[in-house]
């Protein structure tokens, strides 16, 4: 059985660690690029390094799988797996805005148990923004149950995005922080209908967001429709979408041809 009150203190404590180190406070954000156009900060490791240490003493038995911690085919020999994103949003932590958030999932046989997100730099006059999401428990957001989206049409559904393809200029644009979790996160909080990806991307970007949105009553997949499975040796999947319920199929009939196109 899991501290859960210990794994919170946890995360929120990574939050301060990666405040420490966040610009829009007016501190001094060393930072460079793994590749090209893949940024990282002194925080990001910092943030990982604690989160390894004090996830792996409250869970000794689980495996571990982190953007920032060179990959090891033993975490597949666990049931249990941690999945850490340090910082999500990584663009804006540098550039000293508030869409970043720390993000933890605990899975189970390919299945999330447990999200989290801390947006510590979010509604600051709160605390920051704190999200968790048990499986068959719910989900909630600074302590208050979170309802999904329940858009019934496709049309005049709100996208977090900087911009839209032609073929959806039916659809409406909203605010769109830099980390994929918090736009997730914002159809789990009825912020937003649909959030589509159409490339390639890690587990756990997805894993504790993804949670958090289904058990809001979104619905989550990837970007042809299918489900998403955790801890596997590409930890990898072709986009993700999290929809009001409703729209979903219709989402994913719209995307179809360009999901093909920019998979091959």
């Amino acid at each position: 059985m899991i501290d859960r009150d210990r794994l919170e203190a946890i995360v929120r404590e990574a939050g301060r660690i990666a405040m420490a180190g966040w610009p829009g406070d007016g501190h001094r954000c060393e930072h460079w690029e793994k590749t090209p156009g893949s940024p990282v900060s002194v925080a990001d490791i910092e943030v990982d390094s604690f989160l390894k240490r004090e996830l792996g003493a409250l869970l000794p038995s689980a495996g571990w799988l982190s953007e920032e911690t060179v990959d090891s085919p033993a975490r597949q020999g666990h049931e249990l797996v941690w999945l850490v994103d340090p910082i999500d949003g990584t663009r804006d932590f540098i550039a000293g805005r508030t869409g970043w958030a720390v993000s933890v999932a605990l899975v189970n046989t390919r299945r999330p148990l447990i999200g989290l997100l801390h947006a510590p730099a979010r509604s600051r006059e709160a605390g920051g923004e704190f999200w968790y999401g048990e499986a068959g428990q719910g989900s909630r957001r600074n302590g208050i149950p979170l309802r999904a989206s329940n858009r019934a049409s496709l049309a005049g559904a709100r996208v977090p995005a900087k911009k839209l393809a032609p073929e959806d200029a039916d659809l409406v644009l909203v605010d769109q922080p830099n980390s994929i979790a918090l736009r997730m996160a914002m159809v789990a909080a009825d912020e937003a209908d649909l959030l589509a990806t159409l490339r390639w991307g890690y587990e756990w970007d997805i894993a504790a967001a993804g949670l958090i949105a289904r058990e809001a009553g979104a619905a989550v997949t990837d970007a042809f429709g299918q489900p998403l499975n955790y801890n596997k040796h590409d930890p990898r999947a072709f986009g993700v979408m999290v929809t009001s319920s409703a729209i979903h199929d219709a989402a994913v009939e719209r995307l179809a041809d360009r999901a093909l196109r920019y998979s091959a």
